[in-house]
């Protein structure tokens, strides 16, 4: 039980510092809150952290093996994640400049927070997420009953995950008293994009 737990905690800390540092998820969590406020951007929070543990369950149960056999996916894969990230970036650089207070029906489609299942999804092509999974599966799951270390990991991501993706979302709601004319808002908007396409630079080197 003691060596359990001596791992378990380099593991919660390991998805501490993976999920609240810079990366994809966050800078689109930051834009989400500063347009469309904390509570229409919960289903894209709880997408993330969906799409991250079920991630983790699937690729630590054999799936990432399929890049050892077929190299090609893995080049797939990159290309997939480049594209919509670019399509990500462009969508957000060309938001609308005046921020939504509610919903609307006239809104937009470029207008609109990332729903619940477009957030799971966009884990699969997010390369920081798969570093983060890999990490994990390789170094940190506990020797014993593998399928329970697993499904134990996966809630241990899920626990951390959330609350720490959590406080982009709340600094991009900050930010909503500091950006209320269009000239800052389409700088903030401008500097959200440029930043998701830097993000791209990771995948150059997977």
């Amino acid at each position: 039980m003691e060596n359990t737990l001596a791992t378990w905690w380099p593991m919660a800390a390991f998805f501490f510092v993976s999920s609240i540092t810079p990366g994809p998820n966050n800078i689109m969590l930051a834009s989400s809150g500063l347009r469309h406020g904390f509570r229409r951007s919960v289903p894209h929070m709880l997408g993330i952290s969906a799409g991250c543990m079920a991630m983790l369950l699937v690729v630590g149960m054999g799936a990432g093996q399929m890049f050892v056999r077929w190299p090609l996916l893995h080049t797939l894969l990159k290309l997939a994640c480049g594209a919509y990230l670019l399509h990500l970036a462009w969508r957000t650089a060309t938001a609308p400049t005046s921020l939504a207070a509610a919903p609307a029906a006239s809104a937009p489609e470029t207008d609109r927070p990332l729903s619940f299942w477009q957030a799971a999804a966009f884990q699969w092509v997010n390369p920081k997420v798969w570093a983060m999974i890999l990490g994990v599966v390789a170094l940190y799951i506990p020797s014993g009953p593998f399928a329970l270390q697993l499904a134990l990991a996966a809630l241990i991501a899920g626990a951390v995950n959330l609350p720490s993706i959590s406080v982009w979302t709340w600094f991009g709601v900050g930010l909503r008293h500091w950006l209320r004319s269009a000239r800052r808002m389409r700088a903030f908007n401008r500097v959200m994009a440029a930043l998701l396409v830097a993000s791209l630079v990771p995948i150059l080197g997977m």
